[in-house]
């Protein structure tokens, strides 16, 4: 009546449905990865091996790209930059750093936490006589 076959209405999606071992492999992996974000799916394998879970790595490969997580250990060609990049000149090239206040520095810093995660701001002060003495 609708144009829809009999094995596609009442097949059940497995696709989006984990077995419980999967779910608990996946837990693992979260724990794991918070500890060691730069652990890919070859040491993330090893680490659950070590923990006695027959485990090979194209299912640490898919359940790790499932869960969205991926190491950040740097990839390939990290330092080649996009030819569309604007580059920005260094102002600080040809300045002569000869009294305080004259240049400041800053850093943001993201810290995970248990509980979510936040953001550390530090604005510094560059000193001429710190400058001037490391340059040196």
């Amino acid at each position: 009546m609708i144009g829809l076959p009999r094995s596609s209405y009442y097949r059940e999606s497995l696709g989006e449905q984990e077995t419980p071992e999967n779910i608990e492999l996946m837990k693992l992996i979260d724990i794991e990865y918070t500890e060691h974000p730069f652990y890919g799916t070859r040491q993330m394998r090893n680490v659950l091996r070590r923990k006695g879970y027959k485990i090979n790595r194209k299912r640490v490969q898919r359940l790790m790209r499932k869960m969205g997580i991926q190491s950040i250990a740097p990839k390939p060609n990290t330092s080649k930059a996009h030819p569309q990049n604007k580059v920005y000149p260094y102002l600080l090239r040809n300045f002569d750093v000869t009294r305080s206040n004259q240049v400041w520095s800053t850093n943001i810093t993201y810290i995970p936490l248990s509980g979510g995660s936040i953001y550390h701001h530090t604005a510094s002060q560059d000193d001429a006589d710190y400058a001037q003495n490391a340059l040196i």
